[in-house]
Parts: structure tokens; sequence; C-alpha cells
């Protein structure tokens, strides 16, 4: 796969976000939160990515080190991305794979990642 834009979203809709990302290269975290919530996330330099609506109803946890800023609706409490810093300092986003719209989960393969050990 390649780099193609994507739309997507929380569950009810008022989080909405369009990103340019390859989603051959995606990751299942094994990490306390990424396993709890099921994530699949892909990851895209900060400029790629834009939240198109409900910049106000966002929500914001932090855990740990506190380097990546989980964003969740405050309405149904879907976290459709996040944001944080590569080693190097880029900025990144890293998006819920599982809040694109239309995404046949089948042609994604997450590399599993031991967060958990970090």
């Amino acid at each position: 796969m390649t780099t193609q834009q994507y739309e997507g979203g929380c569950h009810c809709g008022e989080l909405r976000f369009s990103v340019n990302i390859d989603l051959s290269k995606t990751i299942a975290c094994n990490c306390s939160i990424c396993k709890k919530r099921g994530l699949i996330l892909a990851f895209a330099p900060r400029g790629e990515f834009t939240q198109t609506s409900g910049v106000d109803s966002n929500r914001e946890y932090l855990f740990n080190k506190h380097l990546i800023h989980h964003q969740f609706c405050q309405k149904c409490g879907v976290e459709a991305f996040a944001f944080g810093e590569m080693p190097d300092g880029t900025k990144m986003a890293a998006v819920n794979v599982r809040c694109i719209d239309g995404i046949d989960l089948d042609t994604v393969h997450p590399t599993p990642v031991n967060g958990a050990s970090r």
C-alpha cells in the first residue's frame, strides 16, 4: 500500500478527521490502554492530519510518561486519534484504524508491538 487520503471519526460522528496515511504500516500495541481499547494504529506526520469537526468536543487522556495525547469524544467516548512525537521530535498523529470510514479490517495486518514492556 501507499499513502492515501482517508476520512473517519468517532462513533457518534462528533469528531471527524481527514488524514493521508499508509495503512500497510499498522500496529497493535499491547500497552494497558491499547489492549483494553482494541486499538489498531497507523501513524502520519501531524501535517497530514486534519480534524475536520468537533474540536471543542475533544477530551484528552494522558497516562504513564504523558507522551501520547489520547483524544476521545466527550459524547461517545471513542478514541479516534492521538498525538505524540517520534524519538527524533517529529510530531505525529496516531489514527485508530477502526475509526476510518468504510475500512475493511480484513485487509489490515497490524504488526504486534510490545508497548507493555516500556
